[in-house]
């Protein structure tokens, strides 16, 4: 194995060409979510029934994250991404064409196919394509991909739902696509240790293969469902739960003993990668549950739009774009565990602050919110994905990479679950124990009441009907604070988890110091 190879184009340009259809892939897991009521109503479905378009997309994608390697070393890496591109292309045309709910939810199950596989294969590629001193910089282009995507597509949904048809959030994808597989098939070359056939040979672990469809499917259902349903008050949603357990132990079982295992799992226990993707996991839950918070914040409190609420994350979205290169560079000139452990405690940090909402705070003061959390979030990623490759020997990148996102994805699902699931409860226990103290006895509700009345009586309407809308008013006013406080909650379940990471980066190794020198 030669390990000096280097690709025969400008890797600056690779870098370009991969991330193209990565941004376009993980742009589509949140780009039909505020389309949803208007592709139930174009296709004669219920809202509930309309979910699955969701969750359709994210089982598939879930599924072949974790393989992604292990195809790439039997087909060849490159052949995989392609057809993965490929394959993400038709179905978006598919999808915009659909005719029917459950036609549109085939065509998601292969969209979101062909995207898990899009992923893991770029940041393989990357990782293959740059030598160590230059990963820092590769890893932020690809970052920007992953951190911007989620906070433009509500923004970018909204607005072509409004002004064009649902059907436009798929076409969208479709020259992205093209242009992509043109790109890739001149640019992108494979190294000899992922050329194809060099794991063809090996025997194919059909029972690992069918643990992960069973137990990741059973999973991703699981976490997009469990508050829809009610969690366990739900026969489907135990069953799930029973069969994503059963499943992924004896997955983690089975694979540890294979000589030839589909997921690599025994790279968990290299210390550096073991720590990476715990991080990387709850960098999900911390991206991906905060994505959520803040918009619906705006919009069941406040009574944003859903395309003004998405306009809160995008200002965040250009933070990050911003400070990526510079975390790229100081890669090379600072250890990746400090930057890391930076990035967490200014996350926890902004977490806190954001404690500080309430229902009168200004479209800025939301804006700039987010922004100081994304500092924080610009200075995870990157290193984390670069430590995560320290000691791997070349060919287990493509493990490695499918493995980290898959962290990410579960962590993402795992953490949008935790905020619904606290919202919804912790809202119920602070509407109780504020009804509680809404009593005719109180003074202050009282004189509340009366200055309401008296103000809607000024406006010319009726005593009865005056008193019936100030009791509403209060009542309104009731469940906006209970709504707040149960935010609050949730960000503050949030920055703690943040804080406790910290001390997590004395775990890992830093890269080599003679590695390379400096980029500069």
């Amino acid at each position: 194995m030669n390990v000096e190879w280097r690709p025969q184009h400008n890797p600056w340009a690779i870098a370009m060409t991969v991330t193209l259809a990565t941004f376009m892939e993980v742009l589509d897991t949140s780009i039909a979510n505020v389309a949803l009521p208007h592709i139930a109503g174009n296709l004669s479905a219920t809202f509930d029934e309309s979910t699955w378009i969701l969750t359709s997309y994210l089982v598939s994608n879930a599924v072949v994250l974790p393989v992604s390697g292990w195809i790439s070393m039997r087909i060849g890496r490159k052949r995989f991404y392609m057809a993965c591109v490929a394959l993400f292309t038709v179905s978006s045309f598919a999808c915009g064409l659909a005719p029917s709910l459950s036609a549109l939810i085939v065509c998601r199950v292969l969209q979101g196919a062909g995207g898990g596989g899009l992923q893991p294969s770029e940041q393989a590629i990357l990782a293959d394509t740059f030598p160590q001193e230059k990963r820092g910089m590769a890893f932020a282009i690809y970052g920007m991909a992953v951190v911007l995507a989620p906070a433009i597509g509500p923004t970018l949904g909204g607005y072509i739902t409004d002004h064009a048809s649902w059907r436009w959030i798929f076409f969208i994808n479709v020259p992205v696509g093209v242009t992509s597989l043109v790109l890739t098939n001149r640019l992108v070359d494979d190294p000899p240790w992922v050329r194809r056939g060099s794991n063809a040979r090996a025997p194919i672990d059909y029972v690992g293969l069918g643990l992960i469809v069973v137990g990741l499917g059973a999973l991703q259902i699981l976490l997009d469902k469990g508050e829809r349903d009610d969690w366990f008050s739900s026969h489907f949603i135990t069953g799930a739960a029973l069969v994503a357990a059963v499943s992924l132990t004896a997955l983690v079982i089975w694979e540890w003993r294979q000589e030839h295992p589909i997921i690599e799992l025994r790279l968990l226990g290299r210390r550096n990668f073991g720590v990476a993707a715990i991080m990387m996991l709850m960098l999900g839950v911390v991206l991906f549950g905060s994505t959520v918070l803040l918009p619906q914040y705006l919009q069941t409190v406040m009574g944003y739009s859903a395309q003004d609420a998405g306009m809160v994350l995008s200002p965040g979205g250009l933070v990050v774009i911003c400070l990526l290169p510079l975390v790229g560079r100081l890669i090379t000139k600072i250890d990746p565990r400090w930057l890391i452990g930076f990035g967490f405690f200014i996350t926890a940090v902004a977490l806190y602050h954001m404690t500080s909402i309430h229902p009168g705070i200004s479209f800025w003061t939301a804006v700039k919110f987010r922004m100081f959390q994304s500092v924080g979030l610009a200075f995870l990623f990157v290193p984390i994905t670069t430590l995560a490759y320290v000691g791997i020997p070349p060919e287990k990148n493509n493990s490695v990479s499918g493995l980290v996102n898959l962290a990410r994805n579960v962590g993402g699902g795992v953490g949008i679950s935790i905020a619904q699931t606290l919202l919804s409860r912790r809202a119920q226990l602070h509407q109780t124990n504020l009804v509680a103290h809404v009593t005719p006895f109180d003074a202050p509700l009282r004189s509340a009441l009366a200055g309401l009345e008296h103000a809607l009586v000024a406006k010319g309407v009726a005593g009865a009907e005056a008193t019936r809308r100030a009791y509403g008013i209060v009542y309104g006013q009731v469940l906006q604070q209970a709504g707040t406080l149960a935010f609050i909650d949730v960000l503050w379940l949030l920055a703690i988890a943040c804080a406790c990471l910290v001390p997590l980066v004395t775990l890992m190794h830093r890269p080599p110091r003679d590695a390379a020198p400096a980029m500069h």
